[in-house]
């Protein structure tokens, strides 16, 4: 009975350890790989410096640093303050305007490119509407 309750201890650490890898904030990289912020997995949005420049609140709102809403996410959609459809996202990564041009594309990986397929950034387990956001419809400059 002892050796079983080690066990399962042992376990529940591992899989304490796993998922709280997955959870935190992830790093949000430039073209060259370096750090320019960071995105909590509660929406929490940071600079290079770990100042806060925005959040997602949970029903999709977009705000900027001084909680003013900048937009809206709702599903792959991404609306601007006045409730007009700016962009969206395709199931494949393909990021477009609201007149369905391409403005870029984020991969699996990850890899964020332009639409000339130039790498502009990195950002790995994040949603792809927070990327959109952040690199494409510049909700936090």
């Amino acid at each position: 009975m002892k050796t079983l309750r080690l066990y399962i201890i042992a376990i529940l650490l591992a899989f304490t350890a796993i998922s709280s890898s997955h959870m935190q904030a992830q790093t949000l990289r430039d073209a060259g790989y370096h750090n320019i912020g960071r995105i909590s997995p509660n929406g929490i949005v940071r600079d290079a410096n770990s100042q806060s420049i925005g959040f997602f609140d949970n029903d999709g709102t977009v705000r900027n640093k001084a909680s003013k809403v900048v937009g809206k996410v709702k599903g792959l959609q991404i609306y601007n303050t006045a409730g007009e459809r700016i962009g969206y996202i395709n199931t494949d990564g393909t990021v477009r305007n609201g007149e369905s041009q391409i403005l870029g594309y984020i991969d699996k990986s990850g890899k964020v490119t332009d639409a000339d397929k130039n790498t502009i950034g990195y950002a790995q387990n994040v949603h792809y509407q927070w990327i959109a956001c952040y690199f494409f419809f510049g909700f936090f400059n």
